[in-house]
């Protein structure tokens, strides 16, 4: 009778706990390793304090909203895009929210896909500040089209600056984190560097292409374990990646569409940071259902086939309608009720 008992305490035990980790799934935005080295892990605070951050497409977007993060945290930090009037604004708010003085903030302009300057790029970085502790692959851009009404030249550029930018860069900087044996070099990819998703097969293509490389480079540097290779997948974000997006000529772009559904920048960067500080390979940030989505795929692709397919009808569906692809018909429903 007694054992009885015991095993029914266990059996409910049991119970209960696959249902909290049920509710504590239901409610996540990050993969599981990636949420347990946010309560557990090396807290950020610790690991950036006098680091010098190289950030690329830092003007807007992830990029900005990190450097912000970085100066606060009290790193030294490099911020690169096209754009110097809006990196030289970046830089003043940096200033201003934290106690970084002038020389600790670099703005170097520059284009990825330019590639014939990204060794003078490095070495004026290293003259500086004599040093790169971590490289932040965030430059690039996304798109809005069908394939079948897409020039060849959209794709062509997607992977020239997604892809090759993003390589060519790494390898001046890598040359540099070798001679000293230790650094860090993150990539931020995208929830489409593991799925394919319709409207963006260009952008998917030079997403997957990263996650290839950057596995591969892993291995290749396993007699540097000092030397870190992370990839950050996120999902929906905050950002003006759509308003930016290609579409199916080369100079145009897309019609602005709501974004405020999606995870708020801060958010996906916090957790980012704790992925970077807890050197985690691979990280998947996303609110539901998305999160889902990236656990089917990785366990039981039949069913993400199934899932996926109804999910891209309604993307497509969305964009022809004028929405933004990523929306569901509830959010904008109640939006504009």
């Amino acid at each position: 009778m007694e054992m009885c008992c015991v095993c029914s305490l266990l059996w409910w035990c049991a119970l209960l706990y696959a249902a909290l980790q049920l509710i504590r799934f239901l409610r996540a935005d990050a993969d599981l390793a990636l949420l347990w080295a946010e309560l557990f892990g090396a807290a950020p605070e610790r690991e950036f304090s006098g680091k010098v951050v190289w950030v690329t497409g830092a003007s807007s977007g992830i990029g900005e909203e990190l450097a912000y993060r970085l100066a606060k945290l009290g790193a030294s930090v490099v911020l690169s895009a096209r754009r110097e009037n809006e990196l030289q604004r970046v830089k003043k708010k940096c200033l201003e929210i934290s106690l970084l003085e002038d020389r600790d903030v670099l703005v170097l302009p520059l284009d990825l896909v330019k590639m014939d300057s990204h060794e003078p790029a490095t070495k004026a970085v290293l003259q500086h500040f004599g040093r790169i502790d971590i490289l932040v692959n965030n430059g690039g851009q996304s798109q809005r089209s069908l394939f079948i009404d897409t020039n060849l030249e959209v794709y062509e550029a997607l992977i020239k600056l997604n892809y090759l930018g993003t390589v060519s860069l790494t390898k001046w900087v890598l040359h540099h984190m070798i001679e000293r044996k230790k650094g860090k070099i993150v990539t931020v990819s995208s929830a489409t560097g593991l799925i394919g998703v319709p409207l963006s097969s260009g952008y998917a293509a030079s997403k997957h292409a990263l996650q290839g490389f950057f596995n591969s480079l892993r291995i290749e540097l396993g007699e540097y374990p000092e030397i870190t290779v992370s990839t950050i997948c996120p999902g929906p974000v905050q950002s003006k990646i759509v308003d930016n997006a290609l579409t199916e000529e080369i100079h145009k772009t897309p019609m602005s569409t709501d974004q405020s559904y999606k995870m708020p920048t801060a958010r996906c960067v916090h957790l980012m940071l704790i992925a970077i500080a807890n050197n985690l390979k691979e990280s998947w940030i996303s609110d539901q259902p998305f999160l889902s989505i990236f656990y089917l795929w990785q366990y039981s692709p039949t069913w993400a086939w199934w899932i996926t397919e109804k999910i891209g009808r309604k993307r497509i569906m969305n964009f022809k309608s004028g929405l933004d692809a990523d929306s569901s018909y509830f959010t904008q429903k109640t939006k504009t009720s």
